[in-house]
């Protein structure tokens, strides 16, 4: 499979995966399960035929390993990042210090204002490098990183969450725990 394809492919699936299942008549199991062998015969149906080496082939080299099989091998899901009501089950988790979150400069006023909230998805995400969080906020404008106090938020009971990707997820990050980082 050849990388435009790829990247097409693995935006597709995000779409369906996150956002849409029923795009493709398919629908997803509380915890954003669906079985592979019912994705690609979906797929097909609406005329994205793929493969099971070439979903292999998009669940390996993805560079942000935004999905997951099932440890027996038949179902997959998205790491995270859905819009629809899923259950991923992850086990609260203790942070590291400091996690950062990217954005567009354009964003900046209102989260200083409001804080971090997950908009349509279901968590906010956060990133345990600087590098991670310009790359997400170049996707969108001008980047700027927020800087999270992840241990003062913990401390006052906020729960967080790593997805298998190792995305921070959080319900909500209230601005008297953010800075910006330049």
């Amino acid at each position: 499979m050849d990388e435009k394809r790829t990247v097409k492919t693995s935006k597709m699936l995000s779409r369906v995966l996150r956002h849409d299942p029923g795009s493709v008549g398919v629908t997803l199991d509380a915890a954003g399960w669906v079985a592979i062998d019912t994705l690609l015969a979906a797929l097909g149906r609406h005329g994205r035929p793929l493969t099971r080496a070439e979903l292999d082939h998009v669940v390996a080299t993805n560079n942000k390993r935004r999905f997951a099989y099932s440890e027996d091998g038949r179902s997959i899901r998205a790491s995270q990042g859905h819009t629809v009501e899923v259950d991923l089950g992850l086990p609260a988790a203790v942070p590291p210090e400091v996690l950062f979150h990217g954005t567009a400069d354009r964003n900046l006023r209102y989260i200083l204002a409001e804080g971090l909230r997950p908009m349509a998805r279901q968590d906010v995400h956060l990133s345990a490098d600087t590098e991670t969080a310009v790359k997400v906020g170049s996707r969108h404008g001008r980047p700027v990183v927020l800087e999270v106090d992840a241990a003062a938020m913990a401390a006052a009971g906020h729960e967080f969450r790593v997805s298998a990707n190792g995305v921070w997820l959080t319900d909500a990050v209230p601005v008297q725990y953010l800075r910006r980082t330049d």
